[in-house]
């Protein structure tokens, strides 16, 4: 058999291969945003701005110091979990005991004027980073053609959000984490910094998205305005997947991704917005989500 309903397989590997990489930068930007709405009850709208900023850190870091690609890797989420969190500590702190709407717009204002400083130093147009040289080339597989970088994004966003998600549920500092954000009275009478704690969890969910945007450099123009044109399909999974919860938030990033591809093959019309009928169906079928706890 070599096609499906008219369509050639090697276009659907391909378009499942396009779907699988783009449900990877779902699964680990939304698992960002449920650690810090999960834990923090914040609904982060500069996350996309955050990993703008990973990306065009990436850049800078090749073009002005000439850092490469690995170090990279590891720096940016560093420096943007940092920037998390003073933003945590100088802004959102003062907003924990009021309505969620009051974070949301916080992070819309913080999102604009990101935005707005790095389109006014480098305007709109697109910065290209290249991929790195040991990552270059492709494979043959057998049935289709395998990019080596597409391969190693899946890859490396899989393994990461395995560790986070290990750290969070299965280890002491996770049970810690979790426990303060629930009772923070309790916790800090056995001796545990709350506020660093919350801080830190801040500035881990923002080192993700930065993280999501190291990786996004070689395969798309950078940009002031790359978040925004995600973050809403962002929510949108996070909605699904039920907000906080992390094993949805994965799933549903990777399942909504190859959904994507497929209706890009079958029915090209509808796969900017397959995401959103998703959404409206399971919103309708159980509105907490479909890994999501009902209140």
């Amino acid at each position: 058999m070599t096609e499906i309903a008219g369509i050639p397989l090697q276009v659907l590997y391909g378009q499942l291969l396009l779907g699988l990489i783009n449900g990877s930068f779902y699964a680990i930007l939304s698992l960002g945003l449920a650690i810090i709405f999960g834990l923090l009850n914040i609904i982060n709208f500069a996350h996309g701005a955050l990993y703008m900023i990973g990306a065009f850190l990436t850049w800078m870091g090749m073009y002005y110091l000439n850092i490469n690609y690995f170090a990279m890797l590891v720096l940016a989420p560093v420096l943007v979990g940092l920037f998390g969190c003073v933003i945590e500590r100088l802004l959102l702190r003062r907003l924990y005991n009021l309505d969620h709407l009051y974070g949301l717009l916080l992070t819309f204002g913080v999102t604009l004027i990101l935005e707005g400083v790095f389109r006014s130093v480098y305007g709109s147009s697109g910065q290209a980073y290249r991929v790195p040289a040991a990552l270059s080339g492709a494979v043959d597989i057998g049935f289709m053609i395998l990019p080596i970088y597409r391969a190693w994004v899946v890859v490396a966003s899989l393994a990461v959000c395995l560790a986070t998600w290990i750290i969070i549920e299965r280890t002491r500092l996770g049970s810690i984490l979790r426990a303060g954000t629930e009772n923070s009275k309790l916790v800090e009478a056995f001796g545990v910094n709350v506020p660093l704690v919350i801080t830190a969890t801040f500035g881990f969910g923002a080192g993700l998205a930065a993280f999501a945007g190291v990786l996004a450099a070689p395969i798309i123009q950078i940009s002031p305005l790359m978040g925004s044109n995600l973050i809403i399909t962002v929510f949108a999974v996070v909605v699904i997947g039920g907000m906080g919860s992390l094993f949805g938030a994965v799933l549903s990033g990777l399942m909504l991704g190859l959904i994507e591809g497929l209706a890009r093959t079958f029915y090209p019309e509808t796969s900017a917005i397959a995401v959103f009928i998703i959404m409206a169906i399971v919103l309708m079928v159980k509105p907490a989500g479909l890994f999501g706890k009902e209140k």
